[in-house]
């Protein structure tokens, strides 16, 4: 598991991510954003983790 460390930061980044979007946004907004942070993670993965 040498790669246990981008799964911590992808974990933290999401969980705080959520968390700062739930307090200032609205639902539409948030799954606009939410849906935005996927993507942006996905490429990540696929780019770097694979």
């Amino acid at each position: 598991m040498e790669n246990i460390g981008y799964y911590i930061f992808i974990l933290v980044a999401v969980i705080v991510a959520f968390l700062i979007i739930k307090k200032v946004t609205t639902c539409l907004i948030k799954s606009i954003v939410l849906i935005i942070l996927a993507v942006v993670l996905g490429y990540i993965y696929w780019m770097y983790l694979r």
